[in-house]
């Protein structure tokens, strides 16, 4: 089956607008790609119709300031070979501590060292890399708090999206995970991405939102890798759902907006240890309760 190919170089300076509004948008078929040493950047994104990338581009140039993008974009077929190819030629593997994220093609040359771990990974299937700087915030913390503090304790991930968060937790060694998202399609591919790594049934992947997701829950450790002012309007959920002495992980914050979901969480959580570091244009906030 044919795939269409859209690219569009946009200003670099517009990439953290444009990440912000493909979140707003849920929108899991548009993917940025920087090169910062040149200073140059790309939208671009695989559909199944000419027609269909185009009405995705007109749809988020409305939303849009009208200087983001630099040249018209270009939509060309791709034959199924050069679909498949063209992301060998983005995606690597990498890792952090003992987890490593590996994509799918690599399976049978990679060699996993002695005692670490490795998540398969598979973008065709919308499961992504977790090379992005709001997903590599949170799989650092996970696997630093794994090592750290064992993996007895309940995890949740709310909004997990593809599972990567989810199921990177289960191959550190938790054994009660649970992970919801309000939209269908990405519980289903997180369950087709358990499946894909050997974990089928390992995650209670369920829908539902932050309210109904959050709903009766706590664990230990509560993972959030979602946009700011979401984590600002359901704070008192999210903090609800943490557990004595847990930890809560939130992500998706750009760096400009971190003092302020970091004073509106203290607030809220009087005599929570609260850190949070910063990676590129992003940062996390990480709160722990005492």
């Amino acid at each position: 089956m044919a795939i269409f190919e859209l690219k569009a170089e946009v200003a670099l300076g517009a990439v953290p607008a444009i990440e912000e509004l493909l979140a707003e948008h849920e929108e899991q078929h548009l993917m940025v790609i920087e090169d910062k040493p040149s200073g140059r950047a790309w939208l671009t994104g695989y559909y199944e119709s000419r027609a269909e990338a185009m009405v995705v581009w007109m749809n988020l140039a409305e939303a849009t300031a009208a200087d983001w993008a630099k040249v018209a974009p270009v939509v060309r077929e791709l034959p199924d070979e050069d679909w498949k190819n063209s992301y060998k030629a983005h995606f690597k593997a990498w890792k952090f501590g003992r987890l490593n994220w590996v994509p799918v093609w690599e399976r049978d040359t990679f060699v996993l060292p002695a005692g670490e771990a490795v998540l398969w990974l598979d973008p065709g299937m919308a499961f992504g890399t977790g090379n992005h700087e709001t997903t590599r915030l949170v799989v650092e913390r996970l696997v630093k708090i794994a090592d750290q503090r064992g993996v007895s304790g309940r995890v949740i991930d709310a909004g997990c999206g593809s599972g990567i968060l989810a199921l990177s937790a289960v191959k550190l060694g938790y054994a009660r995970v649970a992970a919801f998202d309000n939209d269908p399609l990405a519980v289903e591919v997180s369950v087709e991405n358990a499946g894909l790594n050997g974990l089928a049934g390992s995650v209670d992947f369920f829908v539902g939102d932050l309210t109904t997701g959050l709903a009766g829950r706590q664990a230990e450790l509560v993972l959030a890798n979602i946009q700011a002012d979401v984590l600002i309007k359901f704070a008192q959920q999210l903090l609800a759902s943490v557990a004595p002495e847990g930890v809560l992980v939130l992500s998706g914050i750009l760096a400009s907006e971190l003092a302020q979901v970091r004073g509106v969480f203290a607030a809220l959580a009087p005599g929570w240890a609260v850190d949070s570091r910063v990676m590129g244009e992003w940062s996390d906030l990480v709160l722990t309760r005492s």
